[in-house]
């Protein structure tokens, strides 16, 4: 066959030697969308034209009965040779694999969105890891206190806020401004950095000054690390060994000292005449009332006149430990109570804040012991001081403890012994009456039976 004048337009019906002259000249005839130059040297490899003029390389093959077209490139961008070694390839796919090209491409399309998906997964991990690695401690106990906030009591909840103060308010009471809580050199730190090394500094300095409370306050940081390992939000970032219960963090702490104060038998006279002379009739009271009890200090500053029933004289106490209790509302108490004038829910009610307790009844206290002649004396030592003086009367153990609000420590008071109220009574009123003998203080219960609590409006 003649080889095709430079200037003719190649036949289209047979095959050709693929060349830049051949493609050049290669239109599509009128009338046709589209035409095809079948390569002479790889069988399947076409030049497709079309009626606008646009080339291309092709390859068309049959597998199992199907027609299978693929398009190679653009031309000219696509040269010759490339074109001819990319349709070899398919060739090979197609008639020696018996594989469908497209089945591939699929094949390699979801392979790469996988990747893709993969990546992202990772990138985001990657992203969140990286989050929670800046996270601080100030981040991370904001959160664990406001989760943990039904669980807690109102003084529990009030310690965690106190602990990581940041102060420089002005004190409520008193001059200057509030000091930082032990905590709140921490909050601007990173959690993976607080190693028991770091944990051990802070626990030196912040227990040189005030010990008790920096081992209450690494206590809270211990329970917020372990919480912080069984949230999936901060759980990356948690340490596998609670760095605050470290042993040399431990050591740094110090162990609290046993408390020893409390009020001696031949110091109640002295104690009762300087408490009772003090100048505010309510503080008075409340001093008494927490010898008396034996109650904590703040279970009595949080009486309510509604906690007080006059006809069962029995007085409920909000526990820390089991709720709340009832214990008798002994005659020389029921005097005391029945004496202060209400001004708002509290037995014990703050002469300047509306319907709230006292506050810091500690000061005047120490200055009653003083006038006493006694060593400082804490409230918690007067609760402490109503454990020692019940056992020159030989009080059973279960009564002063059942009382006090302790935990029964015998399987046969905790689940065997039952006490009515009429019951601690008897111990209770023995109790108070032998230490208002001892004080001096002269009280007939007869005299003040059936007087009823009085109203009295707040001036």
């Amino acid at each position: 066959m003649a080889r095709p004048k430079k200037d003719e337009t190649p036949d289209l019906g047979v095959t050709h030697e693929l060349s830049e002259g051949l493609i050049a000249r290669l239109t599509c005839p009128p009338g046709l969308p589209k035409a095809f130059l079948r390569d002479k040297d790889v069988t399947g490899l076409k030049v497709r034209v079309t009626a606008n003029g646009i080339k291309a390389f092709v390859y068309e093959a049959k597998l199992n009965g199907k027609a299978i077209s693929r398009t190679l490139g653009r031309y000219p961008l696509m040269g010759i040779q490339d074109a001819k070694a990319k349709a070899r390839a398919l060739a090979t796919t197609v008639k020696t694999d018996k594989t469908d090209p497209r089945e591939l491409d699929r094949q390699t399309a979801e392979a790469k969105a996988a990747a893709a998906v993969a990546r992202a997964v990772q990138d985001s991990a990657d992203a969140t890891y990286h989050a929670a690695q800046a996270l601080t401690l100030g981040t991370v106990w904001t959160d664990y206190v406001e989760a943990r906030r039904a669980k807690w009591s109102a003084s529990h909840h009030a310690d965690h806020l106190r602990y990581s103060q940041s102060g420089g308010e002005k004190k409520k009471r008193g001059k200057g401004d509030t000091a930082p809580g032990p905590l709140f050199p921490l909050l601007a730190e990173r959690v993976q950095d607080l190693t028991p090394e770091r944990l051990r500094q802070w626990a030196e300095t912040e227990a040189a000054a005030r010990p008790t409370v920096t081992r209450n306050a690494a206590r809270l940081l211990r329970a917020c690390l372990a919480w912080c390992t069984e949230h999936p939000k901060f759980s990356a970032i948690a340490p596998t060994v609670n760095p605050a219960g470290a042993r040399t963090v431990r050591e740094a702490l110090g162990k609290p000292g046993v408390k020893r104060d409390a009020l001696q038998r031949e110091q109640l006279p002295a104690w009762f005449d300087a408490v009772r002379r003090l100048s505010n009739p309510v503080v008075a009271a409340y001093l008494q009332a927490v010898l008396l009890t034996g109650a904590r200090p703040g279970e009595v500053l949080a009486m309510e006149w509604a906690d007080l029933n006059a006809k069962w004289k029995g007085l409920t106490i909000r526990d820390k430990v089991e709720g709340e209790r009832t214990i008798p509302l002994t005659p020389y108490l029921w005097h005391l109570l029945n004496a202060l004038p209400r001004r708002g829910p509290f037995v014990f009610a703050s002469p300047v804040i509306k319907d709230a307790h006292l506050t810091d009844p500690n000061h005047a206290h120490d200055r009653a012991c003083k006038v006493a002649g006694i060593e400082p004396v804490t409230l918690h030592g007067l609760r402490r001081s109503f454990k020692s003086l019940t056992e020159w009367l030989e009080v059973p153990a279960g009564v002063v403890a059942q009382l006090m609000g302790h935990k029964p420590s015998a399987t046969a008071e905790k689940h065997y012994t039952v006490r009515p109220l009429d019951l601690l009574r008897i111990h209770h009123e023995k109790i108070e009456a032998w230490m208002l003998k001892e004080a001096g203080i002269h009280f007939d219960p007869k005299k003040v039976e059936g007087v009823g609590l009085r109203v009295v409006a707040a001036a």
